[in-house]
């Protein structure tokens, strides 16, 4: 397995919307990989008590990144004055790039297992069926993401950001932590 402990080489500059997309997609991959490490049956539960506060660590900055996406949307479409009917969105437009990571992920992978050499031909035609349906949640979810920048472009659609305000990261907001007796 590759490793992905290591620092992030982001090609972009810091003020291009570039870099935040890179950082999000290295976070998800990351992500990814702890994920699968956790899983492992006879893992110690030493090293899963830290790839859990890894996986912890990870969400919270996959969030955190999330959030600073959205803020780059709002300032895009700073000009963009919403109809007097415009609605909103079940989903910010970084909470839709979140989901876009994480299906180029899945591509990545599924491909992988559809066509591993080491199955059935039964399970490899399963796991290239389960690829096709993968893929076509991509394109569909691509241009619902196209749509809905236009009608917020065209004022049909609103900008509305609700911030995730995750209460368990919060030493101050837990109350396993900060009911814990010392």
């Amino acid at each position: 397995m590759d490793s992905v402990l290591h620092s992030i080489r982001n090609p972009f500059p810091e003020k291009e919307f570039a870099h935040l997309l890179y950082l999000k997609c290295w976070t998800d991959t990351v992500q990814w990989h702890f994920e699968d490490m956790i899983r492992v049956p006879d893992i110690d539960p030493a090293t899963g008590m830290q790839l859990k506060r890894q996986i912890d660590k990870s969400n919270q900055k996959r969030t955190d990144l999330v959030e600073l996406i959205d803020d780059w949307f709002v300032d895009y479409f700073k000009e963009a004055t919403p109809l007097p009917n415009a609605g909103l969105n079940t989903e910010s437009p970084a909470w839709v790039i979140d989901r876009l990571s994480i299906l180029a992920l899945k591509i990545y992978h599924m491909s992988e297992e559809a066509h591993r050499t080491d199955v059935t031909s039964t399970e490899m035609e399963f796991q290239k069926n389960r690829l096709e349906i993968l893929v076509e949640q991509q394109s569909d979810l691509s241009t619902s993401f196209d749509q809905l920048m236009e009608a917020i472009g065209r004022g049909e659609k609103r900008m509305k950001v609700y911030r995730q305000m995750k209460l368990y990261n919060n030493p101050a907001t837990n109350p396993a932590i900060y009911n814990k007796e010392d």
